[in-house]
């Protein structure tokens, strides 16, 4: 790959999702929060750990609201602002809804980064949201010791097509619409170990918008949805499986991988974040003892602007999952099953 005249990553102690806090870690700050039930016009708060708020306007429409921003995980300053904008606004699609207007959130440190630089970031931001069909209205800006940048993003939706990650039932399907890989990526291409067609992988997968989210809202047989981030797979169908109360069952071989993720998992390539993950809930999980850790790396991989964690009726899950496919999600697949029981992930 062509080296970039800054190496954006070098600047920073940690890139993407992978720089969220470990699930333990954020369980212990949001413990003596306030209580949002006093707020009736709260659809969702804090409670479940879901990927935005909503705010019941009328009869017919909710506000939803979400912010997201991170370090840069790839050097090029485009692709970062591009791939921030997509994960910020990933929260709005998962939860059934359509965004309207981003604010951009940006720290910088100024006397390390030239501003053109900071101005591609920026720009690579508004393309995505314009992508979106929204406008970037405003924002705020900070001098950061390291480079920040991300959305507050307002969105809508109807009450009736709302969807959380608590919605899951009994006897559903799990359907995944993005490959996993993209921590191992981000550890690789820091070392200088990813080949040019995966890094090109790599940002394909993180600019592509969620927007199908916003459809699947509208089908009645889809019952719970989240996106996959910096919890990794687990950590987010362990959220799933503990706001719908259910066993989530996933089987592993049948989760899509990005093209090089097994190769460069087995090679020992893993964010720190990854261990972090399994430290937090892996308490939450069972799994062979047999699985090698390269395949806990990918379970527990943090994802910057992953897939959405689809829970559908059956009947109708082959039929959900061809035609994300044909939206333009191709790696979308079948992963596994819900069922009464524990709140756990169960993988086999």
């Amino acid at each position: 790959m062509t080296e970039p005249q800054f190496r954006l990553t070098t600047l920073a102690h940690g890139g993407g999702c992978g720089c969220k806090l470990a699930p333990s870690v954020l369980q212990q700050l949001l413990a003596d929060q306030p209580a949002a039930a006093p707020f009736a016009q709260l659809l969702v708060g804090t409670e479940t750990g879901d990927d935005a708020a909503v705010w019941q306007v009328n009869e017919d429409i909710c506000v939803i609201a979400t912010t997201d921003f991170f370090m840069p995980i790839v050097d090029n300053p485009r692709d970062f602002g591009r791939i921030a904008a997509a994960n910020a606004l990933s929260d709005i699609y998962a939860m059934g809804g359509k965004p309207i207007l981003a604010l951009a959130i940006l720290g910088m440190p100024l006397e390390k980064l030239p501003v053109d630089l900071v101005r591609e970031i920026l720009q690579g931001g508004a393309s995505i949201c314009a992508e979106a069909g929204i406008p970037v209205a405003g924002g705020h800006s900070i001098d950061a010791a390291e480079p920040i940048y991300g959305l507050a993003v307002v969105g809508l939706c109807r009450p009736d097509e709302l969807l959380r990650n608590s919605g899951a039932r009994d006897g559903d399907t799990l359907i995944l619409t993005k490959g996993i890989g993209i921590g191992v990526y981000s550890a690789a291409f820091k070392k200088g170990a990813l080949s040019d067609v995966a890094y090109a992988e790599m940002v394909d997968s993180t600019t592509l918008l969620n927007r199908v989210g916003n459809s699947l809202a509208q089908d009645k047989a889809v019952h719970a949805i989240t996106d996959v981030t910096g919890f990794g797979l687990l950590g987010h169908a362990l959220e799933m499986a503990r706001g719908s109360e259910m066993t989530l069952n996933i089987d592993f071989n049948r989760i899509p991988l990005l093209r090089e993720a097994t190769s460069l998992a087995e090679s020992g390539y893993a964010t720190g974040a990854s261990a972090r993950n399994w430290a937090s809930y892996g308490d939450g999980v069972l799994m062979p003892g047999s699985r090698a850790s390269w395949q806990r790396t990918l379970l527990t991989d943090p994802q910057t602007s992953g897939g959405l964690l689809i829970a559908c009726a059956p009947d109708r899950a082959e039929d959900i999952c061809l035609s994300v496919q044909q939206a333009g999600y191709p790696l979308t697949r079948i992963i596994g099953s819900v069922c009464a029981g524990a709140p756990i992930v169960r993988v086999t």
